[in-house]
C-alpha cells in the first residue's frame, strides 16, 4: 500500500493588517538634474508631474531601505516578529546578485528563520509579492509573511539619460499579510509580455561591464511606447481585478496605481470613470518613481493623509521592465 502525503491547509483569508515605509534621505529637486539632460523644471513637470524625488545617501542600500520598512510595518501590525514564516521582497537593485536582500531583512527584523527569496517583478513586483504571500498562507505554507518592495534606483541611474534618468528615486515599502475571517485581499490579474522586453530596462549586462565592451548598466526606456502600452493595456487589467473583485470601480476608497507618471495615473483615472469620492495615490510628486516600492510607499503616504479610508477597498496595480503587470483589490488596514 502507497503511503498518502499529508498536504497543508490554510486559513481560507488573508488580509493586510499594516504597512511600513522607508524614503531615501535626501529631496533631489528638478533644478539639480536639468543640466545634463538640457532640460527645464517645467518640462519634467508637464511630463511626469514631479517635482523632486528622494534618494538615498551613497552608504545606504535597498537592503537598510527595505529593513527599515519591514520593522515599522511589523512594529504597527502587533504580530510577534517570532510568528512570521515569510519574508518576500520586490527588487531590482539588489546590490549584490546574492545573497537574497529577503534573507538579510528577515534576520533584522527577527523574523529568522523565515522562508526568504527576492522577487525580480520591477514595477509590478509588490502586487506580485501579495499575491504570492496570499496564495503561502491560504494554501499552509506560512501564517504570517512580510512583502516589501525596495529599490535604489539612484545606483543604476545614467545623469545623462533623458529617457528615465529624473523619474528614478529610492524607498521601500512594506506590508505583512496574514489570516482574516473575511476576504482582505481579492484575486490577482497579473502576466507579461517579453516581446516588449527591450523597451524599459537595463542597458547593458555586468559581464559586458566586467570585460570592459560597456559602460556600467542603467536604466533606459523608450517613454512613447511605454506610455502606450500603461495607458491602453493596464486600463483593461484594471477593469479586469475589479471583475475578478466582483466589484465596481464606486465601490472603491482609493486606487493606487504604479507611481510611474502623473499623465499615465490621470488617463488610467479617466479610462476606468473613478468618481470623485475614489482617493487616488499620487506620491509620485515628491517621491519620484520607485519601481517596486512605488505602490506600497503611495499607500502608506494615503493612509497617513486619510486615516479614514481604512477598512476601504483599493486598487493596485503594478507595470513595467518584462514586460510584466499585476493588479488586485485589497482590504486598507
Amino acid at each position: 500500500m502507497t503511503a498518502t502525503l499529508n498536504q497543508p491547509h490554510g486559513p481560507a483569508h488573508t488580509r493586510i493588517y499594516a504597512y511600513g515605509a522607508a524614503r531615501g534621505e535626501n529631496f533631489i529637486p528638478n533644478d539639480d538634474l536639468i543640466g545634463p539632460i538640457d532640460s527645464s523644471d517645467e518640462w519634467i513637470r508637464q511630463r511626469t508631474g514631479i517635482v523632486t524625488r528622494v534618494r538615498a545617501n551613497y552608504e545606504t542600500t535597498a537592503v537598510d531601505l527595505a529593513s527599515d520598512a519591514a520593522r515599522e510595518a511589523v512594529e504597527r501590525s502587533g504580530v510577534d516578529p517570532s510568528l512570521i514564516d515569510a519574508v518576500i521582497v520586490a527588487t531590482i537593485s539588489n546590490p549584490k546578485q546574492t545573497p537574497s536582500v529577503s534573507a538579510i531583512v528577515a534576520d533584522r527584523i527577527g523574523a529568522n528563520p523565515a522562508a526568504a527569496y527576492d522577487v525580480n517583478a520591477a514595477c509590478a513586483g509588490f502586487a506580485y509579492a501579495v499575491a504570492q504571500a496570499d496564495a503561502l498562507i491560504r494554501g499552509g505554507v506560512a501564517h504570517y509573511a512580510v512583502v516589501v518592495g525596495a529599490e535604489k534606483l539612484s545606483d543604476v541611474v545614467d545623469p545623462t539619460d533623458r529617457s528615465i534618468s529624473f523619474l528614478l528615486g529610492d524607498g521601500a515599502g512594506a506590508a505583512v499579510v496574514g489570516p482574516s475571517d473575511t476576504p482582505g485581499i481579492g484575486p490577482t490579474v497579473w502576466g507579461s509580455d517579453g516581446s516588449k522586453a527591450d523597451v524599459v530596462g537595463m542597458n547593458h549586462t555586468l559581464v559586458e561591464f566586467r570585460d570592459g565592451k560597456a559602460p556600467w548598466p542603467t536604466l533606459r526606456q523608450e517613454g512613447p511606447a511605454v506610455f502606450r502600452w500603461a495607458v491602453w493595456e493596464m486600463a483593461k487589467v484594471a477593469r479586469q481585478a475589479l471583475d475578478a473583485a466582483g466589484i465596481e470601480a464606486s465601490d472603491l476608497a482609493a486606487f493606487i496605481p504604479h507611481q510611474a507618471n502623473m499623465r499615465i495615473i490621470d488617463e488610467f483615472a479617466k479610462q476606468l470613470k473613478l468618481p470623485d469620492s475614489v482617493v487616488i495615490g499620487r506620491d509620485i510628486e515628491t517621491t519620484g518613481n520607485t519601481s517596486a516600492a512605488s505602490i506600497p510607499l503611495a499607500t502608506h503616504r494615503l493612509l497617513e493623509e486619510h486615516p479614514e479610508l481604512s477598512g476601504g477597498l483599493a486598487l493596485q496595480i503594478g507595470f513595467g521592465a518584462g514586460l510584466v503587470f499585476g493588479a488586485q483589490v485589497v482590504v486598507l488596514p
